[in-house]
């Protein structure tokens, strides 16, 4: 196999698409990653705890902005979760053997959505303590 750049191994049709049927492809994309999102229970587990939040945040939050802040750290979550399950996914395309780089960057991708857990704790803890205490 020839290595220059004439040589294609992945032929993205989708560089090629221009105007709206690149966004309507692109779309479609988005909606087929959300559903393979859904299939992992930790998603699963945050999108529950986003409809919970919804109705505690109009009751907790004083300010729509603090509504806001409230909702928008659950949203973060998810967003989060995504990417680790797209970084694990694609690690384990690489192969199941234990590599030392596959544990760093699984342990990362675990890490960042902690930090967020624990991000999303302060933000609705302050403004719990702040608005009822």
């Amino acid at each position: 196999m020839e290595n220059n750049s004439t040589s294609k191994i992945f032929n993205n049709i989708q560089k090629n698409r221009k105007g709206f049927s690149r966004v309507w492809h692109a779309s479609k994309y988005s909606w087929s990653g959300i559903k393979d999102a859904w299939l992992e229970p930790a998603f699963r587990l945050e999108v529950i705890l986003f409809v919970i939040s919804l109705p505690l945040a109009q009751l907790i939050g004083r300010s729509m902005m603090e509504k806001l802040l409230l909702i928008s750290c659950i949203w973060f979550l998810m967003i989060v979760e995504v990417i680790n399950s797209a970084i694990e996914s694609a690690i384990d395309r690489v192969g199941l053997q234990y590599h030392e780089l596959s544990r760093k960057a699984k342990d990362l991708g675990s890490a960042s959505v902690l930090m967020t857990i624990i991000f999303c704790l302060i933000i609705w803890s302050c403004l719990i303590y702040k608005n009822f205490i």
